[in-house]
């Protein structure tokens, strides 16, 4: 069977439909639905396998990216998530929805709950490029290899930061720091503008102890098929012909089977 993929909608998400759309691509059975009718409905949840926050601007950012869907996560449905995440099943965050669950304390999750947060780019601005991505851990079941990715960023809140560098330290000694920003030559880089907002140590995506809950800055449901990325006719072909993005969402499912 099909695993069961939720892609949660809140006021001001925007990415809702490709979200589903590359869940669909990857073999999954995909439903959308407003987190208001989980609030009403708590154990709807239990029905999937899969929940999915994406990208956009949640509630405007008005309190900051991600802080009022956060409010909803950590205490109207904590106890809904808290089970799909123990019974096995797999949650995404992507942009927004990374910010997200950071604020909401599932990430980094363990020891480190509530020491994490995204704040402003260095740039001061809002940032929208392709960026290279190096796998720095295999502990997470969205990466299945160690080959680089190219996936485009969207966002003005997406620097990374930690309550100190021994908290960073323990991150990755941990392997919870499972892609970092890149350069040309594949070396994380913390350089503008091969890293976008400054993450240190080209931090661009996290997961928890478990390798199941799972956030990262760049899209990859912007690349889910090889003419979405702009260089498309000329990029090197892998064997198997699957665009970077697609690639971790086939992961997730695989995992499921």
């Amino acid at each position: 069977m099909k695993p069961k993929a939720l892609v949660l909608r809140a006021p001001g998400v925007n990415c809702d439909e490709e979200t589903a759309r590359a869940w669909e691509l990857a073999g999954a059975e995909v439903e959308s639905r407003h987190v208001e009718r989980l609030v009403d409905d708590r154990r709807a949840l239990d029905r999937f396998q899969i929940l999915t926050l994406p990208g956009g601007f949640s509630y405007g950012d008005d309190l900051g990216a991600g802080k009022i869907l956060a409010a909803k996560l950590g205490v109207t449905l904590a106890d809904s998530i808290a089970r799909l995440r123990d019974r096995g099943g797999l949650i995404l965050g992507i942009c927004n929805g990374f910010q997200t669950l950071v604020k909401a304390g599932l990430l980094p999750g363990g020891t480190h709950a509530k020491q994490a947060t995204l704040t402003h780019n260095d740039s001061r601005r809002y940032e929208a490029r392709w960026t290279r991505l190096v796998v720095s851990s295999r502990r997470c079941v969205f990466l299945a290899s160690d080959d680089p990715l190219e996936l485009p960023v969207a966002h003005g809140e997406g620097k990374f930061v930690v309550a100190d560098s021994a908290a960073l330290d323990e991150l990755f000694q941990g392997d919870q720091v499972v892609l970092r920003y890149a350069d040309s030559e594949n070396r994380p880089t913390e350089l503008y503008p091969a890293n976008p907002n400054g993450s240190a140590r080209g931090v661009a995506a996290v997961c928890d102890p478990t390798g199941r809950v799972f956030g990262l800055m760049p899209h990859p449901e912007r690349h889910v098929e090889r003419f979405h990325h702009p260089r498309w006719t000329r990029l090197e072909r892998r064997t198997d012909g699957v665009p970077d993005g697609l690639r971790i969402f086939q992961n997730a499912v695989a995992a499921l089977k």
